[in-house]
């Protein structure tokens, strides 16, 4: 009988990762070069990698594979690089300001010279419509037909290719924008609609107005984008399903994540959390903090009893996106990571990166400045002979040369200015965790991290020493686990609806009512789903006073107890205490949103799903690296080890696609499925 096989796919800056996972869970991954100008080709071309270190061809490999999820990096990079879609925004007349206002704040409150940011539609293409409704849904003024055609026929001779519309207090009542959408869909037939009522019915002129325009803006490049990939994996003979990872965590069907498009703008770091999820129930420990550093950038969050934090609070680029999203802090350090020293001598690393062309200096490829992976190869780390298994060839040459720039402006020696850069990024990186944690109110030393990405295994320990955190897990599909992770995700549909009331004045019954209409429409969209589907709750809420207010998980709270409000605003006020060090239980408690997450739970991974296919074990070799002296040191790979096996730094364990570096007085322990348990001392 053949195997039957499931991919994830994870598309970064520099490589794209893919992961098969077999019925028995066994582990086969594979390496491409991201292809930036068309992600799908890089993708195809890493497919066909995977096919041959599987013993098959592409077409073979698609023929035994039954579902793909894929992180996609389109949406993120439309956004960030602002190459999206030409967008014209319907809005309530007189409030076409909204989205350049920015709330009356800016990014630094005391830089006098700060220019304003761009908003991602320009002030022609913002246009008000007659019409109104009142906080309470009822009509103030009826929308108003010229006004809508006035308006629509000035889209049309703008050329936009995308439409978002948000008309206020459509959250409580969204006729008029219905009708809009009816409209544009007659007048317009070509045009991406984003109506705010379906991207984001919930209280918030601001964030709705911003998200909604995000979605309208990445929409069309992505919906193209997945129509494309889709038709190129049938041409190849797939006939499964293709799955998106979501910014949430969860995964969606292709026409779901193409409609609601702005769920995406964290797809590929989601799958890395992800990934932490199903690490803490295998490892048993539920505390952990991920830690994803790639070739351009790291990616940081937090889990609490195996569980990441959920947040409405993102920023990307100059877009405020507030659907759900996992707690990710990303920095701008990764192995292609730009060293550099400003003219006060002062050595910099990143957040300019190399990316994947041209690459670092040792790529070969035409970079000349010196960056992370560079320092990490002149101090002996990485083996310039099995870098992707031997199928890129370093040159230690050109990173010499250019880590001898970096030296001569600083100088020093090339060590010296080597061991600089991967000091500099590996305090970056401390503080990071930092954000996420300590600014969170929570102590992170109680916390073992989760270390991944191609480049996470050569800097973990250190940033790990930094933060006094005493516990480092690597596993050995680290330069893929995003990928990896992928595979461990389930369908799931984030709802929302405002229902702003004083605790006091709210009824249990009505707050069931309000959580039943919401899991309603969340099954609606599991329509055809035919496994297991689960329901979490959720409120938003705050102290009366107060104008921003928190998340509050009422999992484990029974919604039909009698003392459900009693229930979720102690929860809140034991959550204000430990974000704020304080609460206010006399003060009265406001709900804000009601929240409902379905979730469709997809096959599970097999219990042996964190092992990569084991290779015969080999004797150590030996290689010199730079320790502040030079020093020779075992050399022992990953997919050789032994379970069980300890051992004591300095030593490195490699395989094809990841270099791991365990130092002095650090200890190894080998766990069942093959991963490295480190303990510093």
């Amino acid at each position: 009988m053949s195997r039957r096989y499931r991919i994830g796919i994870d598309v970064g800056g520099t490589f794209t990762d893919l992961v098969a996972a077999d019925e028995r869970g066994t582990v086969t991954i594979a390496k491409s070069a991201s292809t930036p100008a068309d992600p799908s080709d890089g993708l195809v071309d890493g497919l066909g990698l995977l096919a041959v270190e599987l013993g098959t061809d592409l077409r073979g490999l698609l023929a035994q594979t039954d579902s793909i999820v894929h992180g996609t990096t389109v949406a993120t990079n439309a956004l960030l690089e602002r190459k999206g879609a030409r967008v014209g925004l319907l809005t309530t007349e007189g409030h076409r300001d909204v989205i350049e206002m920015r709330e009356g704040l800016k990014d630094d409150r005391y830089n006098l010279r700060m220019a304003p940011p761009v908003p991602l539609v320009p002030r022609a293409r913002r246009l008000g419509v007659r019409e109104r409704m009142r906080f309470d849904g009822t009509v103030a003024t009826p929308l108003g037909a010229r006004s809508l055609e006035t308006a629509i026929t000035a889209l049309e001779k703008a050329r936009v290719e995308a439409v978002a519309v948000c008309y206020l207090h459509s959250y409580r009542n969204p006729r008029h924008e219905s009708l809009t959408g009816r409209a544009l869909a007659r007048r317009l037939p070509g045009a991406y609609v984003s109506l705010s009522s379906e991207v984001l019915p919930q209280i918030k002129e601001y964030e709705r107005v911003w998200t909604t325009v995000v979605n309208a803006y990445v929409g069309p490049g992505l919906s193209r984008y997945l129509a494309s990939l889709a038709a190129r994996l049938k041409g190849h003979g797939y006939r499964g399903d293709v799955l998106i990872m979501q910014s949430h965590g969860g995964v969606a069907l292709v026409r779901e994540a193409a409609r609601l498009a702005a769920g995406a703008v964290l797809s590929g770091p989601a799958g890395g959390v992800a990934a932490g999820r199903y690490s803490a129930r295998l490892l048993g420990e539920g505390d952990l903090i991920t830690f994803d550093m790639g070739g351009t950038s790291t990616d940081i969050a937090l889990l609490r009893s195996g569980e990441p934090q959920l947040t409405s609070e993102k920023t990307v680029g100059v877009a405020k996106v507030a659907l759900p999203a996992i707690d990710i802090h990303t920095l701008g350090a990764g192995g292609g990571s730009v060293a550099s020293v400003d003219a006060g001598g002062i050595l910099h690393v990143g957040p300019e990166s190399a990316g994947a062309e041209p690459g670092p200096a040792c790529y070969g490829k035409g970079g000349t400045r010196a960056t992370v992976t560079d320092a990490n190869l002149v101090l002996g780390f990485l083996d310039p002979g099995n870098f992707l298994g031997g199928r890129i060839a370093l040159d230690a040459a050109a990173a010499r040369a250019a880590v001898d720039a970096v030296a001569a402006r600083l100088g020093t020696t090339p060590l010296r200015a080597a061991e600089g850069i991967s000091k500099v990024v590996n305090t970056n990186m401390a503080e990071g965790i930092k954000i996420v944690s300590v600014r969170r109110g929570v102590d992170p030393r109680r916390f073992a991290l989760v270390a991944f990405g191609g480049a996470a295994g050569l800097h973990i320990t250190e940033v790990a020493r930094l933060l006094e955190i005493q516990r480092v897990i690597v596993p050995s599909a680290a330069a893929v686990l995003s990928a990896w992770g992928m595979l461990a995700t389930d369908l799931r549909y984030e709802m929302v609806r405002s229902h702003v009331s004083e605790v006091g004045r709210m009824t249990a019954a009505g707050l069931r009512k309000l959580f039943a209409w919401l899991e309603r429409e969340g099954r609606k969209r599991l329509a055809r789903f035919a496994g297991d589907v689960t329901v979490r709750r959720a409120l938003d809420m705050r102290y009366g006073e107060q104008i921003f207010e928190i998340s509050v998980d009422l999992d484990g709270v029974d919604p039909a107890a009698a003392d459900l409000l009693d229930q979720a605003a102690a929860r809140f006020h034991r959550r204000h205490e430990e974000l704020y060090a304080y609460s206010a239980p006399g003060q009265e408690v406001v709900i804000v949103n009601a929240r409902v997450a379905v979730i469709g739970a997809l096959p599970v991974l097999p219990a042996g799903a964190g092992t990569v296919e084991r290779r015969a074990a080999a004797p150590p070799a030996r290689r010199r690296v730079w320790l502040g002296d030079w020093v020779e040191v075992p050399v022992r790979r990953l997919d050789g080890l032994v379970a069980g096996l300890e051992a004591k730094g300095p030593a490195i364990f490699e395989s094809a696609t990841t270099t791991v570096l365990v130092r002095e007085g650090e200890r190894v322990t080998v766990t069942p499925h093959g991963w490295l348990d480190i303990r510093l001392g």
